[in-house]
């Protein structure tokens, strides 16, 4: 059984490029197990893998077991972006996803700078790239235009 689940656990992790340590501010409990997590994360995703830890229930801080600067501390000992985010009042969760797509963008071009820098061919590295549309609250997303699904 245990070789089953490290199985599914390998295969559930590859090809990651983010990934979110959610813990409960108000439960102490859930930021203890975060240390497992992360090891466990580490241990089969990619080494060049984004981390955010976030605190949820910003919302509920006369309830608070987890102090923010223990957070803050573990993160920053860890290498980790940190946040605290209250997904009940939509508070900073936008900004979580937008710190873990910027960080994996700005990785993935510099992996593309120094691929064309190493291509030998003499030649700047060429800056052409693909654009990226992340949609922001006043852009929609275009409909695909496939016909299968329509009645």
């Amino acid at each position: 059984m245990l070789n089953r689940y490290r199985a599914v656990t390998s295969a559930y992790y590859r090809g990651a490029v983010g990934a979110m340590l959610v813990y409960d501010i108000t439960k102490r409990q859930t930021f203890d197990h975060i240390p497992r997590w992360l090891e466990e994360l580490r241990g089969h995703a990619d080494k060049n893998i984004v981390i955010i830890l976030l605190g949820n229930k910003s919302d509920l801080e006369n309830q608070r077991e987890v102090p923010t600067e223990d957070a803050k501390e573990f993160a920053q000992k860890e290498g980790l972006f940190f946040l605290e985010t209250s997904a009940l009042e939509a508070t900073n969760v936008e900004t979580a996803f937008m710190t873990v797509l910027t960080e994996i963008f700005n990785i993935v071009n510099k992996k593309n700078l120094v691929a064309d820098e190493n291509q030998g061919n003499g030649n700047p590295a060429s800056l052409a790239g693909k654009k990226i549309v992340i949609p922001g609250p006043a852009q929609e997303i275009p409909a695909k235009s496939s016909m299968c699904c329509r009645s």
